[in-house]
């Protein structure tokens, strides 16, 4: 599989997992947070699928939001997974992996730096 390849697969994944957290998803834990999935790295086997995601209504304060958010993708898994492979023609459906994306945060952190330059 090359890099091509691995990036579709991974903004198709990114696509059905975003839907979901819509949809098909009735987690607590999820719907009471504003979440995003931001990239989805697959590994070049296909075999692991790195999900990073957002929370955008959070302040970067309280990490017990970020644990709850977690633990709910984290049973959601199995349902997602199902619904990739029945979406996607694959051989293998690959693991999900769920991260935390602090790219939002650091910008944040880096603009307050600035800020304070000028």
């Amino acid at each position: 599989m090359n890099t091509f390849k691995q990036g579709r697969l991974g903004e198709e994944i990114r696509k059905l997992i975003s839907s979901m957290l819509i949809t098909d998803i009735k987690d607590k834990r999820l719907q009471d947070a504003m979440i995003t999935i931001s990239q989805v790295d697959v590994t070049r086997d296909g075999s692991y699928a790195t999900c990073y995601f957002t929370i955008l209504n959070d302040k970067g304060e309280d990490e017990s939001v970020e644990r709850e958010v977690l633990a709910g993708l984290n049973s959601a898994k199995g349902l997602m997974k199902k619904h990739i492979g029945q979406s996607i023609k694959l051989r293998r459906v690959p693991e999900l992996i769920f991260k935390r994306d602090k790219s939002l945060e650091y910008g944040r952190h880096i603009e307050e730096i600035l800020k304070t330059i000028e």
